[in-house]
C-alpha cells in the first residue's frame, strides 16, 4: 500500500516503523480487553499489516527489518541473564541442572518421535521443530508470579529452571540445527556434526563472559544512568552482531554476558534500565513476526500445528514429573511444575527465524507457520497455566489472589 506512494526510502522506513508501532499499540488496547497478552496483539498486527492481509508494509522494508530478530534476540537474552544468580545455583544447582535438561528435553523428544513417527515428516525438520519446542518463555510465567506476589520454594525453583531452559534450549537448537544443516545440504554425518556446535556455543559463552567483565569495569558508580544505559546497549548491540557475523545465535552469548555482569556487580538496576529500552524493539520484533506469517501455509499446517501444541504440553508436563521425581521434589512443587512451562513466545519465535534460513523453503515455512500461530495459543493460555500452578502448589496467598482480583476490577472500571 505504501509502495504506491513514491516515497524516499529513509521517509518509507521511519513511516512504516511508526505504523508498526502504533499499529502494535492500539491493538494491545483490544486484546487487553479480552485478557491477552501484549505479544498476542502484536502478532496479529503484523498479520494484518502484512503480505497476506492488508499489505500496508511493502516486502522489501519487511525484508529490511529481518536484523530486528538477532537485535532482539540480544536483548531477550541478557534479561534472561539476570535469572543466573551463581550463588543461588550452587546452592542446589546439580538439582537444577537436572530438572531443566528433563522438563526441556523429553519435550523435545516427544515432539521428534511424535513428528517423524505420527506425521511423517523428515528428520531436520523434526529435529528443529523438537528442539525449538524445548524452550520456555519466562515472561509470561514471571510476569504472573510478580502480579500475584508468589513466593516460597516452587517460585524459587521456577525462576531458576525458567533461566537455565533457555540455555539448555538454545544448546540443544544448535546441536540439532548442525545435525539439520548436515541432512538438508547431504554432507557427511561424523563426530564433528556434534562436536562443532558445542566448541561454537562455548566460544559464544566465552565471548560473553569476557563482555560481562568489561561491562563491569565501565559500568562505575560515577556514571549517570544516561550513560550505564548506552554502555549496556552498546555492548548488547556489538554481541548481536559478533554473533550473527559468525553465523551463532546471540542467545547463549548475551546471556552470558547478562549473567556474568549481573555475579560481578550484584546490580539489578541496570537490568531494570534496559527493560524499560525495549519495548518499541520488542514490538518491531513480534510484529515483523507476525508479518512472516504464511498466511496460506495455515490450512497445511491443520493436523500438524494442533499435534505440535499438544504434545508439548504433554512433554513439559511429563518431563518436570519426571525430573521432579528424580531430585525428590515435594508433592506440590512435581505435580504442579510442569504447567508453570506451558508459556511459549519469544525464545522459540526466534529459533524458528533462525531455523527457517536452514531448512528448504517449503519446510521452513511450515516451521515458522507452526512456531508463530501455537506462539498465539501458548500465549493464551499460558498465564492462565502458569497462575494454576502457583494456586495449586499454595505459593499464591489467598489474600494477595483477592486483591488482585480487586484491583484488576478497579483498573477496568477506570
Amino acid at each position: 500500500m505504501l509502495s504506491s506512494f513514491n516515497l524516499q526510502p529513509n521517509s518509507e522506513l521511519g513511516l512504516c516503523l511508526a505504523i508498526i508501532l502504533l499499529s502494535g499499540f492500539l491493538l494491545t488496547r483490544i486484546t487487553k480487553l479480552l485478557k491477552l497478552p501484549n505479544v498476542t496483539a502484536y502478532i496479529l498486527t503484523g498479520v494484518l499489516l502484512g503480505p497476506f492481509c492488508f499489505k500496508v508494509i511493502p516486502t522489501a522494508v519487511i525484508s529490511s527489518l529481518g536484523f530486528v530478530t538477532d537485535v532482539a534476540l540480544g536483548f531477550i537474552a541478557f534479561g534472561v541473564g539476570r535469572y543466573f544468580r551463581f550463588h543461588e545455583l550452587k546452592r542446589n544447582g546439580i538439582n537444577i541442572l537436572i530438572l531443566t535438561c528433563c522438563e526441556a528435553l523429553i519435550a523435545a523428544v516427544v515432539i521428534i518421535f511424535v513428528m517423524i513417527v505420527i506425521f511423517r515428516q523428515p528428520l531436520a525438520f523434526a529435529l528443529l521443530l523438537g528442539a525449538i519446542g524445548s524452550a520456555t518463555a519466562p515472561a509470561s510465567t514471571i510476569m504472573t508470579i510478580r502480579q500475584y506476589q508468589a513466593k516460597g520454594d516452587f517460585v524459587n525453583l521456577i525462576l531458576q529452571v525458567v533461566a537455565l531452559d533457555d540455555a539448555v534450549s538454545i544448546l540443544a537448537f544448535s546441536v540439532c540445527a548442525a545435525i539439520a544443516e548436515a541432512l538438508v545440504q547431504r554432507s557427511a554425518m561424523n563426530i564433528m556434526v556434534f562436536i562443532e556446535p558445542l566448541i561454537t556455543n562455548g566460544m559464544a559463552v566465552a565471548m560473553g563472559i569476557g563482555c560481562g567483565f568489561v561491562m563491569h569495569k565501565m559500568i562505575t558508580e560515577k556514571r549517570s544512568d544516561d550513560n550505564r544505559l548506552i554502555i549496556a546497549v552498546s555492548m548488547i548491540l556489538i554481541m548481536s552482531a559478533l554473533c550473527t557475523a559468525l553465523d551463532v545465535s546471540p542467545l547463549l552469548c548475551c546471556m552470558a554476558m547478562g549473567a556474568a555482569y549481573l555475579n560481578l556487580s550484584k546490580d539489578i538496576q541496570l537490568f531494570d534500565q534496559v527493560s524499560s529500552f525495549t519495548p518499541p524493539i520488542m514490538t518491531i520484533f513480534f510484529v515483523v513476526s507476525g508479518m512472516n506469517l504464511n498466511i496460506p501455509a495455515l490450512r497445511y499446517v491443520g493436523l500438524i500445528g494442533l499435534g505440535f501444541f499438544f504434545f508439548r504440553i504433554v512433554g513439559k508436563l511429563a518431563g518436570s514429573w519426571i525430573g521432579c521425581t528424580l531430585i525428590q521434589a515435594p508433592a506440590t512443587i512435581r505435580n504442579y511444575f510442569g504447567l508453570a512451562l506451558v508459556p511459549s513466545a519469544g525464545v522459540a519465535i526466534g529459533l524458528a527465524a533462525l531455523g527457517q534460513r536452514i531448512l528448504p523453503d517449503e519446510y521452513g515455512t511450515l516451521l515458522s507457520t507452526v512456531i508463530l500461530s501455537t506462539a498465539i495459543l501458548y500465549e493464551i493460555i499460558g498465564p492462565l497455566c502458569a497462575k494454576t500452578s502457583l494456586i495449586l502448589s499454595g505459593s499464591i496467598p489467598r489474600e494477595n489472589l483477592h486483591s488482585s482480583h480487586h484491583k484488576h476490577s478497579h483498573q477496568a472500571a477506570a
